[in-house]
């Protein structure tokens, strides 16, 4: 375990993962209504034609919401490590929230992929199934993380609880 010795460096460390953190939201929301703007089918499209007559975005839409509700509570729990108040029942909250929305992300990717290969089996789904795999991957670390991570926390916070109550 790595202790900071000052509170600048923790601080600052905390600041920049904000902004990492922050960063990644707003480039995952940018890509997402961008792509569709330059996706092949899309070429010569409306916009009401993009956002209204393609289910699988609508669906992909859907699917993001866990996504940003993780990258939300990450934010959270970085309040809660810059208040020293991480072994909380709040930052074990936060983590088993991120790990639920890691599976849920893996849900609707495995049916996403499903669909690729039970409805579309003869189109080139080479690309979507890589990058599906991709995410699911990621999103099982993440979920493995989390899960390790809410378990640790649990602990100690019985612990720190158990060791309140004594006194």
């Amino acid at each position: 375990m790595i202790i900071l010795k000052s509170g600048f460096t923790k601080r600052s460390s905390i600041i920049f993962l904000r902004i990492v953190i922050v960063l990644i939201g707003i480039g995952a929301l940018a890509f997402m209504l961008w792509e569709p703007h330059i996706e092949g089918r899309n070429a010569q499209a409306t916009l009401f034609e993009i956002y209204f007559n393609d289910p699988f975005l609508a669906y992909a839409y859907a699917a993001s919401i866990a996504f940003f509700i993780a990258i939300y509570q990450a934010l959270k729990l970085l309040g809660y490590v810059a208040k020293n108040k991480v072994f909380s029942q709040n930052s074990v909250k936060a983590l088993r929230t991120i790990k639920y929305c890691a599976m849920t992300i893996i849900g609707f990717d495995a049916t996403t992929e499903a669909y690729l290969f039970i409805v579309r089996p003869g189109d080139d789904i080479a690309g979507g199934v890589f990058i599906g795999l991709l995410i699911i991957f990621i999103s099982f670390v993440t979920a493995a993380t989390a899960n390790v991570l809410e378990g640790i926390l649990q602990d100690a916070v019985d612990i720190k609880s158990e060791k309140n109550s004594t006194t």
